[in-house]
């Protein structure tokens, strides 16, 4: 099995800057895509930022601030979130694609989640 955690959430001012991560632990032979999404009460989850083959894509909302990252060594991802706005605020979801170890089955993996607020 392969699990993924998210850690890094909280509260922050808006223009201020938070880094999210995503480590994955268990089976793994290799993760091929790596991703951010995030949910509110009223939204539906949506694509904030994923990264593969060392290419990266963003949702219109968080280009120009957002940026993803990965070490491959770690097997973790980052979220460096930069100029938040209070509608940044939302639960944010690591989601890894890959192939697990021993079985080579497909894997599609979420983590639990980690809270953001952007607020005065």
């Amino acid at each position: 099995q392969v699990h993924v955690a998210e850690s890094g959430g909280g509260l922050v001012q808006p223009g201020g800057s938070l880094r999210l991560s995503c480590a994955a632990s268990g089976s793994i032979f290799i993760v091929n895509v790596m991703g951010w999404y995030r949910q509110t009460p009223v939204n539906e989850r949506e694509l904030v930022a994923s990264i593969w083959d060392g290419s990266t894509n963003y949702g219109d909302s968080v280009k120009g601030r957002f940026t993803i990252s990965r070490d491959n060594s770690k097997k973790t991802a980052y979220l460096q979130m930069n100029s938040l706005k209070p509608e940044d605020g939302a639960v944010y979801y690591c989601k890894y694609q890959g192939v697990e170890s021993g079985t080579f089955s497909p894997f599609d993996t979420w983590g639990q989640g980690t809270q953001v607020t952007v607020s005065s």
